[in-house]
């Protein structure tokens, strides 16, 4: 939240300043978020997330030549899953992601085609949404259970954007969300169940933006 605030604060500074590039869009693409072995009297198990849909809106600023922050939110669609051999129990759920992140941009900003470099951090809220039952089929490895969770968020990735016309701007990016493993979520059943420490979200997505400036004319970025 605080990393979230600074960027903020910065954005908002920065609005006063003349001849300033903006950047607003819209994502969609896919979750890919993996499974952790789970370690269990027994016996062995995955927990973790089923693929799903993911939706999602930034809004950015050109900092410097090669540089532009984003300020970020995504929606996913997951599924909550547990597995062991032909035992496998599912529960519904989603989850949001905020975040700020710093864009590395490989050639000025007015370049028709450009690739770049991501890094950010912010937080992903997990959220179970089934309905529970006094019985789970895999409860011996874990209880998917219908609450909230907050985790702190690494964002790191890349893509290439392609200009479409002077003010709307196609993008092609992949990203890999980093987040602790949400144990309340997907709770283990006693403390000799050990899951992992670290869930890796891998996620394509695809999406169009719209450029615009204010406090003057269109700067050289």
């Amino acid at each position: 939240m605080r990393t979230l605030g600074c960027a903020m604060l910065l954005l908002a500074a920065a609005a006063v300043a003349p001849a300033q590039q903006w950047e607003v869009g819209g994502l969609g693409g896919g979750s890919f978020l993996n499974t952790g072995s789970v370690s269990s009297p027994a016996g062995g198990a995955t927990a973790g997330f089923q693929t799903g849909a993911v939706g999602g809106a930034y809004f950015g600023q050109n900092l410097f030549p090669h540089l532009s922050g984003e300020v970020r939110y995504e929606f996913f669609q997951s599924n909550l899953q547990i597995s062991s051999g032909s035992t496998s129990a599912s529960f519904s759920g989603l989850a949001h992601a905020i975040h700020y992140d710093l864009l590395f941009h490989t050639t000025r900003r007015h370049s028709p085609v450009q690739y770049f470099a991501a890094i950010g951090g912010g937080m992903k809220i997990f959220q179970g949404t089934g309905a529970e039952t006094p019985y789970q089929a895999t409860e011996q490895w874990g209880y998917m259970t219908k609450t909230q969770e907050i985790k702190p968020m690494a964002s790191l990735g890349g893509g290439i954007t392609y200009q479409l016309s002077p003010r709307v701007t196609l993008r092609v990016e992949f990203r890999d969300f980093l987040t602790p493993f949400p144990n309340k979520v997907i709770a283990p059943p006693s403390n000799s169940v050990k899951y992992p420490s670290l869930l890796n979200d891998l996620v394509p997505m695809f999406g169009l933006s719209y450029s615009f400036s204010s406090g003057g004319e269109k700067s050289d970025f």
